[in-house]
């Protein structure tokens, strides 16, 4: 039977038009999402489907909560057995892997901090996060080369355990064999909700990665997201096109639709293929749906006619600037429209086209009722109506779905929540009737395919190739992508440009970092434009190439 857990911890107040106006969260103290949303509905109503796995093959399996339940338990015995337990950081490299979410359940209930990170990293990227989080194991799919880059990374002296999911490796311990061995029962663990919770790795525009970190509120954060964005039916099934890296796995596929008590669905797949996902979409029935603008325009090119999608419901979008185009164009195809969201990893939804709202195309939507949301000049006083400022969120109380801190750098921490708000680094303009329009950073982050990509890591890899001076790596504007990944280049005496030059410098990132990150473009100079201090004038570059597609 229903629980209506969602409603013990929100306050929900509607305006005379019957659209949401206020949205509080109360959370206890002593929360913890493994025991009071898994495992109460687990003991409550244990048939309740929770997870629908499907994989290329045409292999899928159906989880309940009982499930979940049950191998989360098996997980804390098995993972308690070697040693790990409150306070340690795991890291959870599963793309699509079922086990992910017993294994992440099981975590919670421990009290340890989960780390999720995409399958694409290499051995540089793997090294720099065990090292800078202190990582104490990790376990690891086998589906992917990503073992290879762990074996192949070098002093990491905190990794105490490597596990494999999905069968056996030398070198590593056999997740799936061991965890049957264990008890499927477990006492409950004493966590607080300020204790750590979940961490991502984020990227900047200078420096690694950031290690983005959430506290046990965190889930209850989601509420609002799963509710009234994605419009969670507890009898349906909900899915969100993410691996289990990215934190729009977090959005879409665990914390608000179970605390909505829905079923999230998981697709296994080596390459995208747009008719694929539209096979499965019909083939399961899944009545929610959310992506990046990029994949809508990906199925529209692939064509919708021969794919029942009529158990579709609602259908969602984030990552990117949507085109109106592709708005139309779906609606005009299926009914449906593109509603569309804005947040970070560092937060909840933020900004969104909520149940009720007539979407604008291309506008984020209106502020969340779930938080104070503002668009500030650099002195902190909001702009008025049609002047393009940061987006804001006041953290002062704190709010469930706001992140807790960068971990181990005080400064960073310091400089976004500061004065008693959460400063995004993005800019926005707000319309006469209260809709936010995404300006862009006011940083150089790169926005590809609903990727957040880094100049600073692109560009440290390219500066190991014998042939690079210098170089700059920007976003150029492009109608599918929404921005291609651009490498300006100062090359070395001796080296002429050319285009196998160009390519072997794509080559060369793409075996250095994760390979959605490299240049699509590649452009030789003879000088980068710099300021008079030095710096590398990206927003010259920027500027230079507007217009381009």
């Amino acid at each position: 039977m229903m629980r209506n857990i969602n409603q013990r911890y929100v306050r929900e107040t509607y305006d005379k038009s019957g659209l949401l106006s206020g949205f509080d969260i109360e959370c206890p103290d002593d929360f913890n999402f493994g025991y009071d949303v898994v495992d109460d509905i687990a003991v409550n109503d244990p048939g309740r489907r929770a997870l629908v796995w499907a994989h290329e093959n045409g292999e899928s399996r159906t989880f309940t909560f009982a499930d979940i339940k049950r191998m989360s338990d098996k997980t804390c015995n098995y993972l308690a057995s070697k040693g790990i337990g409150k306070g340690d950081f795991v890291m959870l490299v599963l793309k699509h892997s079922y086990q992910f979410w017993y294994i992440s359940v099981a975590l919670h209930k421990m009290g340890a901090v989960v780390v999720p990170a995409t399958y694409m990293l290499k051995p540089h990227d793997i090294n720099y996060r065990i090292n800078a989080a202190g990582i104490k194991a990790a376990i690891v799919t086998i589906q992917t080369d990503v073992a290879d880059s762990f074996d192949a990374t070098e002093d990491i002296p905190s990794l105490e355990h490597r596990f494999i999911v999905g069968g056996r490796r030398d070198g590593w311990e056999d997740f799936d064999t061991e965890v049957e061995k264990y008890p499927d029962s477990w006492e409950r663990v004493p966590t607080k909700r300020t204790d750590r919770f979940l961490m991502y790795f984020t990227s900047g525009t200078s420096g690694n990665p950031k290690m983005a970190v959430h506290d046990y509120s965190y889930p209850l954060g989601h509420i609002l997201l799963a509710k009234h964005w994605h419009q969670i039916d507890p009898d349906g099934l909900h899915w969100s096109v993410a691996d289990t890296g990215w934190a729009k796995n977090a959005w879409g596929k665990i914390y608000g639709q179970w605390i909505m008590e829905g079923a999230v669905f998981v697709y296994e797949y080596e390459k995208f293929i747009p008719s694929h996902i539209l096979d499965m979409i019909e083939k399961f029935r899944v009545t929610t749906f959310c992506c990046p603008p990029t994949m809508f325009r990906l199925y529209l090119n692939a064509g919708l006619e021969g794919h029942d999608l009529s158990s579709l419901k609602n259908c969602c979008i984030a990552g990117e600037a949507l085109n109106p185009d592709t708005y139309n164009t779906w609606y005009n195809a299926t009914g449906l429209k593109l509603m569309e969201a804005f947040g970070q990893t560092e937060s909840s939804v933020i900004v969104g086209t909520l149940r009720g709202m007539e979407p604008k195309p291309g506008s984020m939507g209106r502020p969340s009722p779930q938080y104070d949301v503002r668009l500030v000049d650099e002195d902190g006083n909001e702009v008025p109506v049609g002047e393009e400022g940061e987006i804001v969120v006041s953290v002062s109380p704190r709010v469930p779905g706001i992140f807790k801190e960068y971990y181990k750098d005080e400064r960073k921490t310091s400089e976004t929540l500061r004065d008693g708000w959460h400063h995004t680094g993005d800019i926005a303009w707000k319309d006469e009737d209260g809709y936010f329009w995404y300006s862009g950073r006011n940083d150089d982050m790169i926005k590809s395919s609903g990727y957040r990509i880094s100049p600073f890591e692109i560009e440290s890899v390219l500066m190991e190739h014998p042939a690079v001076l210098e170089c700059a790596v920007t976003g150029v504007p492009d109608p599918v992508r929404g921005q291609l990944v651009k490498a300006t280049v100062v090359l070395r005496e001796g080296y002429e440009p050319s285009e196998g030059l160009g390519k072997e410098l794509q080559a060369y990132v793409k075996n250095g970092t994760s390979p959605y990150k490299y240049p699509r473009v590649v452009d030789f100079v003879r000088e980068l434009p710099k300021s008079s201090s030095g710096k590398v004038k990206r927003v010259d570059i920027r500027n230079r190439d507007k217009g381009l597609s």
